[in-house]
């Protein structure tokens, strides 16, 4: 049995975060991951000579970010990419209604403002929610308020719903009516040309990582945590657990004693979504150069609504989209072909024979992926902001969980992560560690 001070489970953003915090502060420490690489859900591919990112790609505002802060001391290049969050408007977004044809200027001024009408309203409205009331619920008691005819009503609607989507990967009336209540941006949002891996690359450095090791039990008791891997078990005196959401909830990993009943009840109105990435490179940029995304409103957009122009990243034409929610769980399964046959359908709605076929595809697949099972965790209706905390609420003072899940200000995101790995390592500890110690120069005080 090997013997150590701390060991960490999981090399995602956060277990990498509360190792390099301890370590630096003199602690032994071990992670333990069950992939044959690290980063988590950040992940990037380059197998076509470009990096794509598989997993995580924005930060969602970069005022006052740790993660901003550590990229920008890595060396980390950004290039400033503000719609991520699903804004409205804000930056050039070219607008197709519902025919197909591509709204003028007065037209996309109208819709942005009904959407922030209701965004407004929204806030009292979510305020007044019930427990159980869902985001669907809330829209719906806002939209009705208005006045306006069905079909002004119905395109916010669909705004909202797709925003639900995109923003948790779940439709409406499977996110709690507070749900969104972190989808807040301070600060321009940013994305990485060279591959958002070089974070958690930065991170590792200097760790001691074990790949391949999937942990099947943490066991713990007055005298310590024995982690138990398919390697071999590990001691420690504590242990932080970073798995996400997903695997808790599959058994796979079990805890003895069992968590405590109130980590249990969060973890109940926790689940992780279907939200999955296509990245399509084509020969030409056939939807021009003046906007950072395309979207469709209408029915016909119900699956395929908005495009994003990753050109700018690297100067190959190229258009990212997303399969949330619904269309998430209705391709799981389909080939490459089968989902760009069906995007494609919907971009030739809008630019017709300009549409060339694509160069390359690329499509995600977390939901099956056994160390996610899902791309991140959203509250479920009758969740309370608490069960993110609760989830995170040290155990016995040996074990302690951290992850995106377990972050309440800005859970699902790779700064709640990094917090999450920051505030185990501190409770760990027994004081404060500043978070910028994570990017300070080796062996400066």
């Amino acid at each position: 049995m090997e013997v150590t001070d701390v060991v960490v489970i999981g090399a995602g953003v956060a277990g990498l975060t509360a190792a390099r915090l301890l370590t630096d502060a003199g602690r032994r420490v071990v992670v333990l991951e069950a992939r044959d690489r690290i980063g988590g859900r950040v992940h990037t591919d380059r197998s076509d000579g470009h990096a794509v990112d598989l997993g995580a790609s924005w930060i969602h505002g970069i005022d006052g970010s740790a993660v901003a802060d550590a990229a920008r001391a890595f060396g980390m290049r950004t290039v400033e990419f503000t719609v991520g969050g699903y804004q409205v408007d804000g930056r050039p977004i070219a607008y197709h209604g519902p025919d197909g044809a591509r709204l003028d200027d007065d037209a996309v001024r109208r819709f942005a403002a009904d959407v922030h009408t209701v965004d407004r309203a929204l806030v009292g409205a979510i305020e007044r929610s019930g427990a159980s009331d869902t985001y669907r619920d809330v829209v719906e008691r806002v939209l009705s308020e208005q006045g306006w005819s069905a079909e002004r009503a119905e395109r916010v609607r669909e705004h909202l719903e797709h925003r639900s989507e995109e923003q948790y990967g779940v439709p409406g009336d499977e996110l709690a009516a507070h749900g969104l209540d972190d989808d807040t941006i301070d600060g321009d949002e940013v994305v990485f040309p060279d591959g958002y891996d070089a974070l958690p690359a930065h991170l590792a450095t200097g760790l001691d990582v074990r790949l391949e090791h999937v942990v099947r039990s943490v066991r713990h008791d007055d005298d310590g945590v024995t982690a138990t891997s398919d390697r071999g078990p590990f001691r420690a005196a504590s242990v932080i657990v970073t798995v996400p959401v997903g695997v808790l909830h599959s058994g796979v990993l079990a805890f003895d004693p069992p968590l405590p009943a109130r980590h249990r009840a969060a973890l109940g109105r926790l689940r992780m979504n279907a939200f999955e990435k296509v990245v399509l490179r084509f020969p030409e940029r056939f939807w021009g150069d003046d906007v950072y995304a395309v979207r469709q409103l209408g029915p016909e957009g119900r699956w395929w609504h908005s495009w994003y122009d990753l050109t700018r990243l690297d100067g190959v034409p190229t258009l990212l989209t997303f399969a949330a929610g619904p269309a998430a769980r209705a391709i799981r399964g389909w080939s490459n072909d089968e989902v760009a046959r069906s995007v494609l359908e919907q971009l030739r709605r809008l630019f017709g024979a300009r549409v060339g076929a694509p160069t390359s595809v690329t499509v995600t697949a977390w939901q099956d992926d056994p160390w996610s099972r899902g791309s991140y965790a959203h509250m479920l209706p009758g969740s309370t902001t608490r069960d993110h905390d609760d989830l995170a609420r040290p155990i016995g003072g040996r074990v302690h969980l951290a992850g995106e899940a377990t972050w309440t200000d800005d859970p699902a995101t790779v700064a709640g992560a990094l917090s999450s790995g920051h505030r185990a390592a501190v409770a760990v500890l027994g004081r404060d560690v500043p978070v910028e110690r994570l990017w300070a120069d080796p062996g400066h005080d």
